[in-house]
């Protein structure tokens, strides 16, 4: 009996969906904030969850530990900056995009990779941004702005969600979106760098990949987490691309655990 117990036990969290965070961001502290979503994640909604890593530091461009956690994802979330990750490596993130599965990313994963002309990876420079999100890398609105987020229209993943909030993101610039992207907040920069104001943008979208669906966000400041309107938008987009119901009232996003928001800057690599 207890054999027949452990069984059914280990089948029941093998059958929990597995979502694997991939981050390697020098700026924005994903290394905090991810890990921080994932526990909110298995620990209200049920799902299993691992983190890759840049090793030793967030700063280290060509090494991130735990991508083999992918093999077994129905879920990605891509927090990445400017990486340049050995063939290995890159090969198991590719895998895991050849498959089709969803997709989720935050902010600098418009550029995520920044391999030398030549390389056989530096098509996606710009291809995951463009392709696989919707955008790659064109410009912001200065680290001194912070940005005025409002809803469009009734996504399922806006329920719960207030009609306006502020985050401390400064506003990328992102028009036009590619492919199939619809857009589903957008934002307009607050005391942008020098008065240069490129309009309102969108903030969040999905789109598709391959036929399985993506959600974007451009979101993703270390402070924009303390935000529960922010929080939740991000779990409702991963529970969404996985294809799972979002409460009316929207899904819950309390830190299991204080959340306290690094600083963000640019991180050094340990010596």
């Amino acid at each position: 009996m207890r054999r027949c117990v452990l069984f059914l036990c280990a089948a029941a969290a093998w059958a929990q969906p597995h979502v694997v965070f991939v981050t390697g961001d020098d700026e924005y502290r994903s290394e905090s904030s991810m890990p921080a979503i994932a526990r909110i994640l298995e620990r209200h909604h049920g799902l299993r969850t691992s983190v890759a890593m840049a090793k030793p530091s967030p700063a280290t461009m060509d090494n991130i530990e735990g991508l083999e956690a992918l093999e077994s994802a129905d879920l990605a979330v891509f927090y990445l900056r400017w990486r340049t990750l050995p063939r290995a490596q890159m090969d198991r993130i590719v895998a895991y995009l050849d498959a089709g599965k969803p997709v989720a990313g935050l902010r600098t994963s418009t550029h995520a990779f920044r391999y030398p002309e030549g390389s056989p990876y530096a098509v996606w420079n710009d291809g995951f941004g463009i392709d696989v999100l919707g955008q790659k890398w064109i410009r912001h609105h200065g680290h001194q702005s912070r940005t005025a987020v409002s809803t469009t229209g009734d996504h399922p993943i806006l329920r719960g969600l207030p009609q306006h909030f502020e985050v401390r993101s400064w506003l990328y610039v992102v028009e036009p979106l590619h492919g199939d992207a619809v857009p589903l907040l957008t934002g307009r920069a607050l005391n942008p760098q020098g008065g240069k104001d490129w309009g309102p943008q969108p903030v969040a979208w999905t789109k598709t990949w391959r036929g399985a669906r993506v959600f974007m966000t451009t979101l993703g400041h270390p402070e924009d987490f303390s935000v529960l309107a922010v929080r939740r938008l991000l779990i409702h987009g991963i529970l969404w691309a996985l294809g799972r119901d979002i409460p009316a009232a929207g899904a819950a996003a309390d830190f299991p655990v204080p959340y306290d928001p690094p600083a963000s800057g640019i991180a050094r690599p340990s010596r």
